[in-house]
């Protein structure tokens, strides 16, 4: 089947259920423009906000957000922040060691793309991809650039394949 034979599936499947999770120590509802940018995205595409917390980079908060998306019955959970390398940026950790599978082209092209904003800077990123209980899990950088760079080149033109390709 083609690219194109596998989108239109997925389409046919109808909106796709989304969970945003911001990690910060400082953001609120107020000034998380990633989560209000996602949100409009979302939105905009006709998919579902089933999910959106903003959390502190704790590991056990980060598995509190899995296990709420899941109950929510999340497809694509979307998370932001935590990525870095400083002390504080864990979310990385606490993502890679619940991951049942990893979708490793998504960190590499990110860093490939990020290149292009950013220079040699995009090594910092540990930005990755990965399944959890039926649902795809991203995880970008905080930064506003980062997040619209890994949903407009990246995620939102998979989205739907993404969600079908879980359950098929």
């Amino acid at each position: 089947m083609s690219r194109e034979q596998h989108h239109k599936i997925a389409a046919e499947r109808g909106p796709v259920t989304v969970g945003i999770v911001t990690v910060s120590d400082t953001r609120t509802e107020a000034d998380d423009l990633n989560g209000q940018f996602l949100t409009r995205e979302l939105a905009v595409a006709g998919h579902r906000l089933a999910l959106y917390k903003i959390i502190k980079d704790e590991p056990e908060q980060v598995s509190a957000a899995l296990d709420a998306a899941f109950v929510a019955g999340v497809q694509v959970l979307l998370f932001n922040g935590g990525t870095g390398i400083s002390q504080r940026d864990t979310t990385y950790d606490a993502l890679a060691a619940k991951l049942e599978k990893t979708l490793p082209g998504f960190g590499e092209i990110f860093r490939m793309l990020s290149w292009e904003q950013v220079g040699a800077a995009a090594m910092l990123s540990r930005a990755v991809a990965g399944t959890y209980k039926g649902m795809a899990i991203f995880s970008t950088p905080g930064s506003t650039k980062a997040v619209v760079l890994a949903w407009e080149k990246l995620i939102a033109p998979e989205l739907a394949h993404i969600a079908w390709e879980l359950v098929r």
